[in-house]
């Protein structure tokens, strides 16, 4: 199945990086407050999605990147279809059994929040990409913070707007200060634990140059 290691690799950055972008919007409903400014807690697994794809980014290139990108997108929707058959089913009743509210008020998210997070996640992933190999071009390969960092911290600043814009600021539901704060206070979040992670790129990097090349 497997043509050598390099294709166990991808299998397992893609796998991860899948999973955390899928569990990401799962989770995305719940609000939670950071220094009073209201946030998705869906923000907590992203980090782990930069850090894959610098690493993907880094093995695989950018078709690597933008082929993982359709695909996850692709399975996002699938995801967000299966949940809208299963809330249109109705639930078995019985004591301790979930209600259809219950199950419709954790996955129920409305449809323009699916549409911003699509949109935020494709946007983001092709500047990233992009940043990160005109960084990489232009230090002739040294330095991974720098084209790591640098390609999070312009292309979260788009994610961070473009979802809060079109899932709660066009719909109305977060005044234009509030969804400024918020897309602010989420975007420096994600930047710090980005930025925390930035040796985890380093030890993964280590472990696919012993894996591949027994360095």
């Amino acid at each position: 199945m497997f043509q050598n290691k390099k294709d166990i690799v991808y299998v397992i950055l893609a796998g991860i990086f899948i999973t955390n972008a899928v569990v990401a919007e799962l989770i995305g409903g719940k609000l939670i407050t950071v220094f009073g400014v209201p946030m998705s807690v869906g923000i907590l697994p992203w980090p782990i999605v930069f850090v894959t794809t610098d690493l993907i980014n880094e093995y695989f290139g950018e078709k690597g990147v933008r082929k993982l990108s359709l695909i996850t997108a692709s399975l996002i929707i699938y995801t967000f279809a299966i949940l809208f058959i299963a809330m249109k089913i109705p639930a078995m009743k019985g004591a301790n059994l979930i209600t259809d509210d219950q199950f419709n008020g954790v996955f129920g998210q409305s449809m323009w929040i699916i549409v911003g997070s699509i949109t935020a996640f494709m946007v983001s992933q092709l500047i990233d990409v992009t940043i990160f190999h005109f960084v990489k071009n232009k230090t002739g390969g040294k330095m991974i913070w720098l084209r790591s960092t640098g390609s999070t911290v312009i292309s979260q600043l788009f994610d961070s707007f473009i979802v809060l814009g079109i899932a709660f600021w066009m719909t109305r539901k977060m005044t234009t200060e509030i969804f400024i704060a918020s897309a602010i206070t989420g975007y420096f979040v994600k930047l710090v634990i980005a930025i925390l992670l930035t040796p985890l790129i380093y030890l993964g990097h280590s472990l696919i140059e012993k894996y591949i090349h027994g360095k």
